[in-house]
């Protein structure tokens, strides 16, 4: 089993899109076919876009057209589970294109582990996070009125191989986050490392924390 990272840097989501589905669509059909194939952890991260799920519903999106090129940003209506979500600078996105049945995980336990992976990275960083039911993604004071989201994770899955992934808040200008319904939810906020901590933190830092704490659950 070979598994490589990958950071494509800042990428125009269209362009990830494409380039994350041909990979999964080349893993899908190695495994059909017993033919050798790579799993991947790719890392990036986007310009202002916002993508809508499959289950998502166009009223979480709260700006038309005209408003949203006034922002600079994009919508998308994409393959993945779950509803609305923003993608942009300062964020940590990540797309781990996987055959699951090489790491003995179904796709519920997937999302729990991508979920305890970020849990980790944040404790890293001494911020004290978890899940909440009902509610994929990490959270702060996820069982409380102050609970607000740092990380959302939405993925696709065929033939238990995986793409699209999670989002990590790290720097992000989380204005951007009032011109939607995150996640479908409107009664729950969205935070940062950088909001949490008070500075700025290094990309690198987390992108090397996250690589680290996915390897070492996939093992």
């Amino acid at each position: 089993m070979k598994l490589e990272i990958s950071d494509w840097n800042m990428i125009p989501y269209a362009g990830a899109w494409s380039r994350q589905t041909e990979w999964f669509d080349a893993l899908v059909h190695a495994k059909q076919a017993g033919e050798c194939y790579v799993n991947h952890i790719v890392l990036c991260e986007h310009p202002h876009v916002y993508t809508l799920g499959r289950s998502g519903k166009e009223g979480n999106m709260l700006l038309g057209e005209e408003q949203l090129r006034r922002i600079g940003a994009t919508l998308y209506h994409i393959d993945r589970g779950g509803d609305i979500t923003y993608h942009g600078p300062g964020q940590l996105v990540c797309y781990p294109i996987l055959n699951l049945d090489d790491f003995s995980l179904g796709l519920k336990e997937y999302v729990h582990l991508l979920e305890e992976a970020v849990i980790r990275v944040c404790a890293s960083f001494g911020i004290a996070a978890g899940c909440l039911e009902k509610a994929t993604g990490v959270w702060l004071e996820g069982d409380t009125s102050r609970a607000r989201k740092i990380c959302a994770i939405g993925v696709r899955s065929s033939h238990f191989v995986t793409m699209h992934g999670l989002a990590l808040n790290v720097n992000t200008d989380l204005r951007y986050f009032s011109y939607i319904n995150p996640c479908g939810f409107i009664d729950k906020g969205v935070t940062s490392l950088q909001k949490e901590l008070g500075h700025e933190v290094p990309m690198e830092e987390v992108k090397e924390c996250l690589c680290k704490e996915l390897v070492n659950l996939l093992s």
